[in-house]
């Protein structure tokens, strides 16, 4: 399967094989995720790659139990500290403790994450992106010893795929693309841009199941609810700011 298809073909593995990942086909993903573009060439980030048994029910309880069955979870976060320890060492300044330095590193750590899902999956490995990183950062940075600085933002479960889950839909190009400018939509393109997920059997069954008018109400009620994502942004960026990533101590 060429770059394209494989791609395209993508799908969410959350059931994995006993089977542990190869030490020199680990390395080789990991090094296609630090060869990604990034801000600078600074590389401000780092992978905690867990392994032990014990440290993945840890992490996947901290994920609401989910990947329990993977034999790797890779956490990517943004690290400024390694960079400011160099430069002390170098006898100069530590300027990257705010918020450009935390949105610089989370693009660089989410660029360094989808080399390593492109790779993953063309070494015949499954793996599932976990948004849940976000709602516990402070739990999850506790279990992995994160120093100041570091902010996990990324978590990818890994391993041979013991599943082979039905292809989820997407988006049609002229939904998302815009061309030269951005063309703000009219009630028209709303209809029309939704309606492949509206009509999508999965999640026709989904509003049946939950007794909801529509599938935004899935999301608005049900999957992330404001008084949830007020809640966990709260949350992040208290832990943020322990992080010393604001610019403000």
């Amino acid at each position: 399967m060429d770059t394209i298809e494989l791609i395209k073909n993508h799908r969410s593995i959350r059931r994995f094989k006993t089977k542990a990942i190869e030490e020199e086909k680990m390395n080789r993903i990991l090094e296609c995720g630090m060869r990604a573009s990034n801000t600078g060439n600074m590389q401000i980030y780092s992978i905690i790659v867990t392994q032990k048994p014990e440290n993945i029910a840890n992490l996947s309880k901290l994920h609401f139990g989910q990947c329990a069955s993977a034999p790797a979870f890779l956490t990517i976060c943004v690290d400024v500290n390694r960079y400011h320890h160099w430069c002390r060492l170098r006898g100069c300044d530590e300027p990257y403790d705010n918020f450009l330095w935390l949105m610089s590193g989370t693009v660089d750590a989410s660029l360094a994450a989808q080399n390593i899902c492109i790779a993953a999956e063309s070494e015949g490995l499954g793996f599932c992106y976990l948004g849940t990183v976000m709602y516990n950062t402070e739990a999850i940075a506790e279990e992995l010893n994160l120093p100041k600085w570091v902010v996990p933002v990324v978590t990818l479960a890994m391993g041979y795929a013991d599943e082979e889950p039905e292809l989820s839909e997407r988006l049609e190009l002229d939904g998302v693309v815009h061309h030269e400018k951005y063309h703000d939509y009219d009630d028209n393109d709303i209809e029309r841009i939704h309606r492949i997920r509206e009509e999508f059997p999965f999640n026709q069954e989904m509003v049946r199941q939950n007794g909801t008018r529509n599938l935004a109400e899935i999301f608005t009620k049900i999957r992330y609810p404001k008084k949830d994502n007020v809640a966990i942004s709260k949350a992040l960026l208290d832990f943020v700011r322990k992080a010393g990533m604001t610019g403000n101590e």
